[in-house]
């Protein structure tokens, strides 16, 4: 059977589930994402059993939150990234072993069976480098090396207040170009 590339509208019906606490809407989800949760974790931890336990933990979180959920500030792969992001490296600081590199989350990510993911990656590849310097620099701190934005500001030298209206913008920037994707059908 081959998996549909989800729609805009799929993810709509899927926040819609399990604001109802539709158990079918979870399973839904995992589906659609469990595999890019995993391999996030994966790039991270570099341990398939931790890399279980942390989708274990966002899938776990995303039901018990699931009202916090909002289509509006940004998509449901988003979302359940940061998620990704903050337990992976909750798990990182608990272990001690918070060692993020300057690699990229999705370099060296074995190539991918399904189209979905690809796709994901490539939409986030592309609107990553359309971001500008200042974007681009706070976002992979952040994001994929983990830093708050007090470390941001720290190692750029800039003000706090300065790193968290980059953040911002960036985000906002991010947000736009998925939309507008998504809305072409890209």
């Amino acid at each position: 059977m081959r998996q549909q590339v989800p729609t805009a509208n799929s993810d709509l019906e899927i926040i819609a589930g399990l604001k109802r606490r539709d158990p079918a809407a979870l399973g839904d989800l995992y589906d659609r994402y469990g595999r890019l949760v995993y391999l996030v974790a994966l790039r991270k931890v570099r341990n398939s059993h931790e890399a279980e336990d942390i989708v274990q933990e966002v899938f776990l979180r995303v039901w018990t939150r699931a009202h916090l959920i909002d289509n509006l500030r940004g998509t449901l792969v988003t979302w359940l990234l940061t998620v990704t992001r903050n337990l992976t490296i909750d798990h990182l600081r608990a272990h001690s072993r918070y060692a993020w590199s300057d690699q990229s989350c999705f370099e060296d990510v074995p190539a991918p069976a399904d189209r979905e993911f690809s796709d994901s990656v490539d939409r986030l590849t592309a609107a990553l480098t359309n971001l500008n310097a200042k974007q681009r620099n706070v976002v992979e701190l952040a994001y994929y090396q983990g830093l708050s934005q007090t470390e941001i500001s720290e190692r750029v030298g800039k003000p706090l207040g300065t790193v968290k209206s980059c953040v911002r913008a960036a985000l906002q920037n991010l947000r736009r170009r998925f939309s507008e994707a998504s809305a072409r059908g890209v």
